[in-house]
C-alpha cells in the first residue's frame, strides 16, 4: 500500500449492495468524500447477487452482473485497493489488511457480508464450496463446466439462495445428480403458496429434496446427521444462511450472539461512534440478511457518513415491514409472493430481469477497463 495513506479520513471496507447504493447517491448529490478516501475490496468488481442464479443458469454473462469499481471510484475521488480485512482495532481506529498490512481511519464503514457456516465435523472426504463470496464460487462454477462436474452435489439451506441454486445448477449441470437438504421445511418463514410452488418445481426438475433434515458432519464421503449417514456426495455447496466474519467478534465492538455488529438506528456502532456497518455485517433490530434490506442500508448510510464528515445531523433507519420474495427459476419465469399473492412464469421473470437490470444501470458507471 504504498502510494495510500497512512490516515485515511475514511475507510470504506466491501463493496456490497449498501456501499454501491453510497456511492450513486454520492454521485447524484454532487458530494465528493475528502481526499485519501479508500475503499477496500477484494477484486476489481462488485456482483450483484439478484442476476447470480440467472448467470449459472446461462442467461447472462458474467459482465452483464458485475459492476466495475473503478470508474466508481475514479468519479469520486476514492483510492481502490484490492484487498481483505482481516483484523480490525476499534479502540485503536486501525484495521488490518491481508496483503497491505495495518492501515488508520478516522471514520470506518463496514460492508464485508457474512459467509455461510460450515458442518461442525467435517473430514475433508466431500469438497465444501461456500456459495459466498460469489466470486470464488463462480471459479469453482466455470470448473464444474468445463467437464468436472461432481457426480453427486448437495446444496446445504432451504431459503431462497438454496432454491435459485439448485435450479440453476441441475440446468447447466445435467450430468449431477442435484440433492437440496433444508434444515427446516422448504423457505420456512415464507407464504405457503410461496413454499409449495418452489417444491413442487424443484422436484419437477428432478432435484432431490430433504426437509426437516440437519447435517452436522461430513464423514468418508457421506453428509451425515449425527452417526446417521444421509447421503454419498461428492460436493457440497453452502447456502444455509449467514454466518459473521471471524475478525467482527475480536474487533473490540459489541457484537450480537451471533458475532454480527450491533449498530443503532443511524447504522452507527453502538459502541464506536467512528464505525458504521450495514448489510448482513449489522445486527439491527428489524433488519434480515437479505439483499433488499442492505438495498435499503445504504441510502441511509450515504446520508449519514456525509453527516458526520460535514458536521450534520444523523437520520434514523426504518426497516420495511415486508420484503418482497422473487426468486429466479433457471428458465426465463420467477415466483413472486408480495402482499399475499403467490405467482410464477416467464411474465414474472421479466419483470424480475427488468428490476435487475435498472438496479445494474443505476449503478454503473461507464466501464474503464
Amino acid at each position: 500500500m504504498k502510494d495510500a495513506p497512512i490516515n485515511s479520513p475514511l475507510v470504506l471496507a466491501g463493496a456490497g449492495h449498501a456501499h454501491l447504493v453510497l456511492f450513486r447517491r454520492w454521485l447524484d448529490d454532487g458530494f465528493r468524500p475528502p481526499a485519501g478516501t479508500v475503499l477496500i475490496n477484494p477484486g476489481p468488481d462488485a456482483w450483484y447477487s439478484g442476476m447470480m442464479p440467472g448467470l449459472l443458469a446461462g442467461r447472462y454473462t458474467a459482465a452483464d452482473c458485475a459492476i466495475a469499481l473503478a470508474p466508481l471510484c475514479q468519479a469520486l475521488g476514492i483510492e481502490l485497493i484490492d484487498d481483505s480485512v482481516v483484523a480490525l482495532n476499534a479502540a485503536g481506529n486501525v484495521i488490518t489488511l491481508a496483503k497491505a498490512g495495518a492501515l488508520s481511519y478516522q471514520t470506518l464503514s463496514i460492508n464485508t457480508g457474512s459467509r455461510p457456516p460450515p458442518p461442525v465435523l467435517n473430514d475433508g472426504s466431500i469438497d465444501l464450496v461456500p456459495a459466498k463470496p460469489f466470486a470464488e464460487f463462480f471459479q469453482r462454477w466455470q470448473l464444474w463446466q468445463r467437464g468436472e462436474a461432481p457426480a453427486r452435489l448437495g446444496i446445504l439451506g432451504g431459503g431462497a439462495a438454496a432454491v435459485e441454486l439448485a435450479l440453476a445448477l441441475r440446468k447447466s449441470l445435467p450430468a449431477s445428480d442435484v440433492h437440496v437438504f433444508s434444515g427446516r421445511a422448504l423457505l420456512e418463514g415464507h407464504a405457503c403458496g410461496l413454499m409449495q410452488r418452489a417444491r413442487n418445481l424443484l422436484l419437477a426438475r428432478g432435484v432431490k429434496l430433504r426437509e426437516d433434515v440437519y447435517i452436522d458432519q461430513l464423514r468418508q464421503g457421506q453428509a451425515m446427521n449425527g452417526e446417521r449417514p444421509l447421503q454419498q456426495l461428492d460436493a457440497l455447496i453452502l447456502a444455509n444462511g449467514a454466518a459473521a466474519q471471524s475478525w467482527y467478534q475480536d474487533s473490540g465492538l459489541m457484537c450480537d450472539q451471533s458475532g454480527f455488529i450491533r449498530v443503532d438506528d443511524t447504522l452507527r456502532s453502538t459502541s464506536s461512534s467512528d464505525v458504521f456497518v450495514a448489510g448482513d455485517s449489522a445486527a439491527h433490530a428489524g433488519s434480515q440478511k437479505s439483499g433488499v434490506y442492505s438495498v435499503r442500508h445504504g441510502a441511509v448510510l450515504a446520508r449519514n457518513i456525509k453527516a458526520k464528515l460535514t458536521g450534520g445531523e444523523l437520520t434514523a433507519y426504518r426497516p420495511q415491514k415486508s420484503a418482497l420474495a422473487l426468486l429466479s427459476t433457471a428458465d426465463g419465469g420467477a415466483l413472486v409472493h408480495y402482499a399475499g399473492f403467490t405467482l410464477s412464469g416467464r411474465l414474472i421473470g421479466k419483470w424480475k430481469n427488468h428490476l435487475d437490470q435498472g438496479f445494474m444501470k443505476k449503478h454503473r458507471l461507464t466501464d474503464a477497463r
